[in-house]
């Protein structure tokens, strides 16, 4: 179908079709239902009205979300933690942000602070990361947590830093409301996928080097949640977890 036969079937002037097309101009809710169905592609609506809905937010570039400091990035999560009642986690190389000790979170952003050189407000940030955490404990909430190895390994700040969080980790497994589950180095790589966060069924995000990336379209979250699902069922949990951080303790402690 020609841009002027479906704008004939719509009955709005050919150029608004031409300049949906060439990103001039955004569709409105009304284009996109009238477009999958005179195309016949309604199997494809729901992923469209997703990203017409949080195009403005999909990605959006270190500088400018950690412009003022890291503590509003901070609350900005701390709402969507409130807001979901089942939170998936996966990290191929640090511990999560949801289980860190204060040491280990102020040594990270102390990291972030010197090399995307942005407003030092480490001390706040912190304490937002560590108000998030209030969550881990709320009745009605679910927590999955995967960690690759690596994690246990990865040094943020220094040994005794790692120390520290390394017994937290062994600490909270076996929480009631929070499984943790941990990525033998070993694993057979059926899934590479980075970092990410799951709130429920309804938005991923994900945490690049230049930029954290909103998913909100539902095809997309299906496959993620499927990656989620894959590394789950490679990952250890209960004392063969404990068993893995023993094993870095000793190593660190050596």
């Amino acid at each position: 179908m020609s841009g002027r036969e479906l704008a004939a079937h719509l009955g709005v002037h050919e150029s608004r079709i031409s300049k949906i097309e060439y990103g001039k101009l955004r569709p409105s809710d009304v284009d996109i239902r009238a477009y999958c169905k005179l195309s016949d592609a309604n199997d494809q609506l729901e992923d469209l009205l997703a990203t017409l809905h949080h195009i403005d937010s999909a990605y959006v570039d270190w500088r400018q979300a950690l412009g003022s400091g890291m503590k509003k990035r901070q609350q900005q999560t701390l709402k969507l933690e409130s807001q979901a009642k089942f939170i998936r986690n996966w990290e191929p190389m640090i511990v999560s942000g949801l289980l860190q000790t204060a040491d280990y979170a102020t040594a990270m952003m102390r990291n972030v602070v010197d090399f995307y050189r942005i407003p030092d407000d480490v001390d706040a940030a912190v304490a937002k990361r560590m108000e998030r955490q209030q969550a881990l404990y709320r009745p009605g909430k679910r927590f999955h947590i995967l960690l690759a190895e690596q994690s246990l390994y990865t040094t943020i700040g220094d040994n005794q830093v790692m120390l520290g969080q390394l017994d937290r980790l062994y600490s909270v497994i076996g929480m009631t409301r929070v499984t943790v589950g941990i990525v033998p180095q070993k694993y057979d790589g059926l899934v590479i996928v980075e970092n990410f966060f799951m709130y429920d069924n309804r938005m991923v995000k994900v945490e690049g080097h230049t930029a954290s990336i909103t998913v909100t379209q539902p095809g997309e979250i299906a496959l993620y949640g499927r990656a989620f699902d894959t590394l789950a069922g490679r990952s250890l949990t209960g004392e063969a977890a404990r068993a893995l951080i023993r094993r870095a303790l000793e190593a660190r402690s050596r």
